[in-house]
């Protein structure tokens, strides 16, 4: 009896597009995100979920309604899907923060594992956090598959877990683009498995956020998604096995 989980980036929001730090500010979706998600609802029109989680920020709430289009489910809210607390930084811009926080921001480009900020949570409390609660939602729903709808430091983390590695390999775990899609598949035995992660093909080029981004580089070098896992493919929006 397999579960199945499919991991959800929220759609394009004004600190996306400002390229300030967003954790827990509660910025609101724009109308390029807006399109996003009119294709985002398309391809989850034909996927059968049977339960929607949802981090409770506008963003990921407008999120999870595109997923929701086709099926009217009800949608549980968590605070424990929400993405990192982080601090100090919340708000500030990703071009000031290697001049105001040198450290931490090296530790965030070189070493995330060991990250940790000013008034907010260290990345191992977001690793614990996500790991336990995608974990018992899964328990929750055996046999069934069931959408969850999160945020991208949040979500990376997960990934990190379900490809069977530990916190320290962090930083080999790419970032999604926006409204991009994992999946993974749980066993009865509660063990996970990835599937395939940081997939957004459902986007069409012009309407990729990351393309056109300055904060995920580091040295020229853009931080996106890594090949460890193929991307879905477009047969299977449908979503086989």
């Amino acid at each position: 009896m397999v579960t199945t989980i499919y991991l959800v980036r929220h759609a394009e929001a004004s600190g996306n597009v400002n390229e300030t730090f967003q954790g827990r500010v509660d910025t609101a979706v724009t109308e390029k995100g807006m399109r996003q998600l009119d294709c985002l609802a398309e391809r989850f029109r034909t996927i059968p979920i049977e339960a929607l989680y949802a981090s409770p920020m506008q963003r990921t709430r407008a999120t999870a309604a595109a997923v929701n289009r086709y099926h009217q489910l009800p949608v549980q809210y968590m605070d424990e899907l929400m993405e990192i607390n982080g601090g100090v930084w919340e708000g500030k811009s990703w071009a000031d923060l290697p001049g105001l926080y040198p450290e931490a921001y090296k530790l965030w480009q070189e070493q995330m594992h060991l990250f940790r900020i000013e008034g907010g949570e260290s990345m191992q409390q977001v690793f614990d956090r996500m790991r336990s609660t995608v974990c018992a939602i899964a328990a929750k729903h055996p046999g069934q598959t069931v959408a969850v709808v999160s945020h991208g430091c949040a979500i990376r983390n997960f990934l990190c877990y379900a490809a069977g590695n530990p916190i320290s390999c962090l930083n080999q775990v790419g970032w999604a683009d926006n409204t991009a899609v994992s999946r993974v598949e749980f066993d009865e035995n509660g063990h996970c498995r990835l599937i395939y992660k940081n997939d957004a093909s459902h986007l069409p080029p012009e309407l990729s956020t990351l393309a056109g981004s300055k904060w995920c580089r580091h040295d020229g070098k853009a931080y996106l998604t890594d090949t460890d896992y193929l991307p879905a493919s477009a047969g299977e929006k449908g979503e086989q096995a």
